[in-house]
């Protein structure tokens, strides 16, 4: 497994999380939760958004990585 299909499938578990996040913050009743879901969800758009530019840099410098 190379560096860059690493990369991807954490960036892809990430998302996977953010979209969960999305969905326990729509779905809860509680508001003190619902604001819990919804700062945790911006910490994780920010790591994906990091790991979004690192992987563009990555593919940029390392071509092979590309389309992996």
């Amino acid at each position: 497994m190379t560096v860059g299909s690493k990369v991807k499938g954490t960036l892809a578990s990430l998302k996977g999380i953010e979209s969960t996040l999305r969905i326990y913050s729509l779905q809860s009743r509680n508001e003190e939760e619902r604001l819990v879901y919804k700062e945790e969800l911006q910490t994780v758009e920010s790591v994906i958004k990091n790991i979004e530019d690192r992987l563009k840099t990555l593919e940029f410098e390392e071509p092979q990585y590309k389309g992996n």
